[in-house]
């Protein structure tokens, strides 16, 4: 009633809203409502809170040589008073907060913003708490049932369940530990499947994962191709072919694939880098390799005769059937086990996930920014 009595007044002479007291009550509700979907905010995320506020209520506007009137509220938002102090205290634990403590920090790390595990590219949930009931010996218990689980055939309907109620267990173990892919996938082999690393992607970000990534790939690609035609040099040279395969009588699987290296050129960043052909009699040993998609292929056919991913020198999955749905497979996979991105693929890493799964879209590179203003021109 007040914010409302406040409207009404800012409309009639302009007159702002100055009482303390709604003041505090709105940045506690808001602080409250913030942490419920992350212990730590970025600056974007809380000026789109802001605007959002001031848009709803103009009476909460600052003069306007404070940044249009929203300087003030960022401020007060970011340095929310003891805020992550009053979680740890409730009843119920958030691990997000718990394992960045000090306490918990070697004592050369005795720093609160010091070696800070948070999330980076957009996970709603990063590290949640246990199922209610639950403990971590609890589910280790259900962890070691899923592995005789896992030996049966058809068995999706137990797993699944199962998975979904280990899922913060597994996520403790990701974030805090950073197993070795290998390791990792003896302890979870569900998760290594194509409906594993789908099931747990959604888990993480809410998201579908291979309908969102294929759809947004596909609704770019006209504008995508027209972008690939029009560069010149050396760049659009090494495009030329690609883009006379895409006249060509194709399967959708294979235009998606060729769209993908057209767009990895286009970004000054080397196919090989991602991809590694192979032979189906001559399978090259992978041992050296971080993160690949290896494309084992026939002499005899363009379509490939198996793609597998590659996690620290060893195949993580087998069977991913084309390269667009490899690299769909291998974003879910790095999202599943925490992973960074290669640093010689970083922009089309970035492509993927901010453009193709549309997941922390606010803030992009000047080069994925460029291309994705190309992209949205009508011209």
């Amino acid at each position: 009633m007040l914010l409302q009595a406040g409207n009404d007044t800012y409309e009639r002479d302009g007159t702002v809203l100055n009482n303390p007291a709604v003041t505090s009550d709105i940045l506690e509700t808001i602080a409250d409502s913030i942490f419920s979907y992350t212990a730590y905010p970025t600056g974007l995320q809380i000026l789109a809170v802001v605007e959002a506020l001031v848009k709803k209520y103009p009476c909460l506007k600052e003069p306007a040589t404070c940044f249009s009137g929203l300087y003030g509220w960022q401020q007060r938002l970011k340095y929310k008073s003891n805020y992550r102090s009053k979680l740890r205290k409730r009843d119920v634990p958030c691990p997000e907060l718990e394992i960045n403590s000090i306490k918990r920090k070697k004592p050369r790390d005795k720093n609160p913003a010091k070696n800070c595990m948070k999330p980076k590219r957009a996970e709603v949930n990063y590290l949640p708490p246990h199922p209610q009931g639950e403990t971590t010996e609890s589910l280790e218990k259900v962890r070691l049932e899923l592995l005789e689980d896992f030996k049966k055939k058809n068995n999706d309907r137990v797993i699944f369940p199962k998975m979904a109620q280990t899922f913060s267990y597994r996520r403790l173990e990701v974030v805090t530990g950073s197993p070795a892919a290998d390791d990792f996938k003896e302890r979870w082999p569900a998760l290594f499947t194509e409906a594993g690393i789908k099931e747990e992607f959604r888990r993480i970000t809410t998201i579908p994962l291979e309908q969102t990534f294929m759809f947004n790939l596909d609704s770019c690609t006209p504008k995508l191709l027209s972008v690939l035609e029009k560069k010149g040099g050396a760049i659009g040279a090494k495009l030329r072919p690609i883009l006379d395969k895409q006249r060509q009588d194709q399967t959708v699987e294979m235009k998606r694939g060729e769209v993908i290296g057209g767009l990895m050129l286009y970004l000054g960043e080397k196919e090989e880098e991602l991809f590694l052909d192979c032979q189906a009699d001559s399978f090259e040993d992978v041992w050296q390799h971080n993160i690949k998609i290896a494309v084992v292929g026939a002499s005899y056919a363009e379509d490939p005769v198996d793609v597998s991913l590659i996690l620290d020198g060893k195949e993580a999955v087998t069977g991913c059937g084309n390269t667009a749905k490899a690299c769909t497979l291998l974003m879910g996979l790095i999202y599943s086990l925490n992973l960074a991105y290669p640093p010689t693929l970083h922009y089309t890493f970035e492509v993927f996930q901010k453009l193709f799964l549309d997941l922390d879209t606010i803030k992009l590179s000047p080069k994925v920014q460029t291309l994705k203003m190309k992209l949205l021109s009508k011209t």
